[in-house]
């Protein structure tokens, strides 16, 4: 035997581990969490978490400098993007009703490592956009009196010429970000009740700032003497899609509350349309009414609502567009320290994490030691740290979850179905997918009656019967993985040929049609398969095409982002790595599963004192050393 075998066999067991999936028990809604969240909650939940101060600054600010009226497109095309991710969010969300959001969902269907960084990811992304939150949130109420209390602290404390430090603390967001985490901490009852309280306020607002907003309008200000509908053309309806894209970005919070959901399956999804459909009524509306009142290039991008009003001669309604402003960042304050700790909770429970966050208080049935911990943690940021500089995390995490959710979709339906009914990802044999890796988790066992997903469709074997040659599902797995590798050549082509590769335009046209080729291609073979269809759960239409679709898109926003920020967020990555290799590997509660069924390692003594690992199966005998009978 080779001297470096035993070396080698526990390397290739210690990389089992970074592959290895979360299987889902019988038992997925039994929870410590309470289960009292009603359809309209998790509705209201993902209103507030999406309709903010992007409703009272971003409307304005893309409609001054980069479309014009044309706003209202541009948040048209934008909703269509994010419902392509809020689907995939949708069908996970109801079939997996746990805590965790994409951080679960990748890790029942690609794995532990990626799992765990898509949570470390999540974690820094709620953090930073709490911060963002509270900034804004006291900085508008700062400007109703004048900057007085910003003066105030620069006057007594000074300005900090600190780099990745704000000019001066701030007292008032901090404060902002405790009281807002002392509410969530008293259970999801009292969050619950209060974000319906505030956004019932918000969109009272909202509906106030429609009806008189097209009793002031001048379909004029749309004419050809102000620059018409699309002065900035089709390039700036497509810059502010990419823009008005990230004003969606909050419908995650109710896959991540799916654990307290009364009934998740018809809950979720049912939650995730409404509210993208209000969120984007409610943007695409003020925008009309806002570009109608005054002619776009005479708005305030500062508070264009508010000065809207004051230069039609209403200045009395900007103190009720700032109740409505101020009453929508406290509700997305809210959900985002209701969601950021039930993301480390779900870590927690699988060992991934600190145990000690996985405590929940059995009276109000929240995890509060997450809820204090990192609802200071996020205080302590909003207060020192400098946002602007971090604040492009927020995009490329929420982006990469996205990615990662449609990815986990297409590997979801090409996956044997679990003989149980159970919402496991898993096929026939649950335990034999539980080392599985990406490339090998769409393994698929070819007994079994009826239509069976990731086999050939019956109907096209006379003609394709080539691609089930190989090993059952190895032409899906090749489709997949194409699919991603395709999606990510056609975004670097699209968004970084001419600008950063300057390429000719044979060399750009050649890339781009064979990037476009293998994903189509890709996307073809993939159809022509079964998939699982689950007649008692949400799934969502056009299976693969949104996913794919998604996936480019996804990818395509990312490459707008600077490098700097592709520097950061690689620094950032690699600190979770080694958080994953010192602590959470280690104590995964997947150590403590012994998969009985699996094939199990076992060491065969030889008289010579070697030991070998031989692979067993358990009906198999023993392995016999040499010179046994």
């Amino acid at each position: 035997m080779a001297p470096g075998r035993p070396c080698a066999a526990g390397l290739a067991q210690f990389c089992q581990k970074l592959k290895r999936q979360k299987p889902l028990e019988d038992s997925a809604m039994e929870t410590s969490l309470q289960r009292c969240l009603s359809t309209l909650d998790l509705t209201l939940l993902g209103v507030g978490s999406m309709v903010g101060s992007g409703l009272y600054v971003l409307t304005g600010t893309v409609a001054k400098e980069i479309t014009g009226p044309a706003v209202i497109v541009s948040f048209v095309v934008a909703a269509v993007a994010s419902l392509m991710a809020a689907l995939c969010y949708a069908e996970f969300g109801a079939r997996v009703p746990r805590t965790g959001s994409a951080y679960l969902f990748t890790y029942v269907s690609m794995g532990e490592l990626w799992a765990f960084l898509i949570g470390w990811n999540l974690v820094l992304e709620y953090v930073i956009a709490g911060a963002a939150v509270a900034r804004a949130w006291s900085g508008y109420l700062d400007a109703m009196f004048d900057h007085r209390i910003h003066n105030f602290t620069e006057a007594h404390l000074g300005v900090w010429q600190v780099p990745f430090l704000a000019r001066s603390p701030d007292w008032l967001a901090a404060g902002i970000v405790l009281l807002a985490s002392a509410f969530v901490s008293c259970g999801a009852r009292v969050s619950s009740w209060l974000n319906h309280t505030l956004s019932a306020v918000s969109m009272a607002v909202i509906l106030f700032i429609v009806v008189l907003g097209f009793i002031l309008a001048r379909p004029s200000n749309w004419g050809e003497a102000e620059g018409g509908f699309a002065p900035f053309g089709f390039s700036g309806i497509m810059s502010g899609t990419a823009t008005c894209f990230y004003a969606f970005v909050g419908f995650d919070v109710i896959a991540a509350s799916s654990e307290e959901a009364r009934n998740p399956k018809r809950a979720v999804p049912l939650a995730v349309a409404l509210s993208l459909g209000l969120a984007a009524s409610a943007y695409i509306l003020v925008s009309a009414v806002l570009t109608l009142m005054i002619p776009w290039h005479s708005l305030n991008p500062n508070s264009a609502l508010a000065d809207a009003f004051y230069q039609r001669g209403y200045g009395w309604a900007g103190y009720l567009v700032a109740t409505g402003s101020i009453c929508a960042m406290t509700t997305v304050q809210l959900n985002g320290l209701f969601c950021l700790p039930r993301i480390i909770y779900a870590m927690a429970v699988d060992g991934l994490f600190f145990e000690a966050f996985a405590y929940v208080h059995p009276r109000t049935q929240v995890p509060l030691l997450g809820i204090l911990v990192f609802g200071a943690l996020t205080a302590v940021v909003t207060l020192l740290l400098d946002i602007e500089a971090l604040v492009q995390f927020l995009s490329i995490g929420t982006l990469l979850a996205y990615t990662f959710v449609a990815i986990s979709v297409l590997v979801l339906r090409f996956q044997m179905a679990s003989q149980s009914g159970s919402p496991s990802l898993t096929g026939s044999s649950l335990r034999a997918k539980e080392y599985s890796s990406f490339s090998d988790h769409l393994e698929l066992v070819g007994a079994g009656h009826g239509p069976e997903p990731g086999r050939l469709r019956p109907a096209l074997r006379p003609y394709l019967g080539f691609l089930d040659r190989g090993s059952p599902g190895a032409a899906v797995r090749r489709a997949i993985c194409g699919l991603v590798v395709s999606a990510v050549a056609l975004g670097c082509v699209l968004m970084l040929g001419h600008s950063v590769l300057h390429l000719p335009l044979w060399g750009f046209l050649l890339l781009l049609l064979c990037s476009g080729v293998t994903f189509l291609l890709s996307l073809l073979v993939l159809g022509a398969h079964q998939q699982q269809c689950l007649k008692d759960t949400f799934q969502m239409p056009l299976v693969p095409l949104i996913p794919a679709l998604s996936i480019v898109l996804n990818f395509c926003l990312m490459l707008k982002l600077s490098y700097l920020t592709w520097l950061r967020f690689t620094i950032w990555l690699l600190m979770g790595l080694s958080v994953y290799l010192g602590y959470s590997v280690w104590h995964s509660k997947e150590n403590w599963r012994e998969p009985p069924g699996l094939v199990t390692a076992r060491h065969a003594a030889f008289p010579d004192g070697r030991l070998e690992e031989t692979a067993q199966d358990p009906g198999q005998a023993p392995a016999q050393g040499p010179g046994s009978p």
